[in-house]
């Protein structure tokens, strides 16, 4: 059996857990389309990350298709029907990169708050800036999630170590939910707009739906606290990149970290809109990859594609 892996991933997972099939390994064939269909045509399984856009042609192109292994969580690259339609099972690798999201956050949240890290040239220059890099402490402070999955709620186990209190939006989790009731502290459900009036930080944990586009509009960032921070390690097309560039720039923010984008990847064009924002950390949608979760998520999903192909 033939399994294409059109995006990056972890050798030693490949090599231990799709040992006896054929497989193609090119994580460059994502840039290739015409390459990727040719490879699927006579292939089994497809492993993709978030940029492989199974849909369309290059479903249809496949005949043999079985299974799809997504090695992240957020599947708005699948068109979930048209394989369902097929018989063609999607396994996402589910809780492998919590951990690697959740600390991508909360570092941020500290690095933003705190202001003090981006004075290293000036310091060996011979400034001494101190006054000027007065910042804020995490402790205390109010860490609101938009959305209260699994990703969201490991950020809470830790903002809560913290020292931060908690406030989540999630229409979709029944108020009697254990997940509201964390050991460190207890999680407190609010209305979206609420929830961004009153923390100082948030955090998004949704995923890119008709509802979610364009979530954290114009009005809603004007909304939020006055030197609020705005994280979204989510999805693109959540958060109006325009709106929000400005927003820094009139500093009625504090900060954002942007790891997703509506266009990705970035390039010089869509990523012109954040040019002279301050306080900005802009990442290509790596939050949920480190070494460790890039271990566990290939892994994970090698083992589905294996289990899936074997036994049905």
């Amino acid at each position: 059996m033939k399994v294409v892996i059109s995006e990056f991933m972890d050798e030693a997972a490949i090599a231990a857990d799709l040992s006896g099939f054929e497989t193609l390994y090119d994580p460059g064939l994502v840039d290739r389309p015409e390459a990727l269909r040719a490879a699927l045509a006579g292939a089994d399984a497809l492993i993709v990350r978030n940029r492989t856009q199974v849909r369309g042609d290059l479903i249809a192109g496949a005949p043999g298709l079985k299974a799809v292994g997504r090695l992240g969580v957020g599947l708005d690259n699948i068109d979930l029907d048209a394989c369902r339609a097929r018989g063609i099972a999607v396994y996402p690798a589910t809780g492998a990169n919590d951990q690697a999201v959740a600390e991508y956050v909360i570092a941020t949240a500290m690095l933003l708050l705190r202001g003090a890290y981006g004075a290293t040239w000036a310091v060996a220059d011979g400034a001494w800036p101190r006054n000027a890099l007065m910042g804020r402490e995490i402790a205390g402070k109010r860490l609101g999630l938009v959305g209260f999955g699994a990703i969201a709620r490991e950020t809470a186990r830790r903002a809560a170590a913290l020292g931060m209190s908690l406030a989540a939006h999630d229409p979709y989790l029944a108020p009697d939910d254990a997940a509201w009731r964390l050991a460190d502290g207890p999680v407190e459900p609010q209305p979206l707009d609420a929830l961004l009036a009153e923390s100082d930080v948030v955090s998004l944990h949704v995923p890119l739906t008709p509802e979610t586009r364009g979530l954290i509009g114009a009005d809603r960032i004007a909304r939020m606290r006055p030197g609020a921070i705005l994280i979204n390690a989510a999805r693109g097309g959540i958060v109006d990149e325009a709106a929000l560039a400005e927003a820094l720039r009139a500093g009625r923010l504090g900060g954002a970290a942007l790891d997703v984008f509506d266009r990705e990847p970035l390039d010089a064009d869509a990523g012109a809109v954040f040019r002279d924002a301050p306080n900005l950390i802009l990442t290509p949608h790596i939050a949920g990859v480190t070494t460790e979760s890039n271990e566990r998520v290939s892994a994970l999903i090698a083992r589905a594609v294996r289990r899936h192909l074997t036994e049905g």
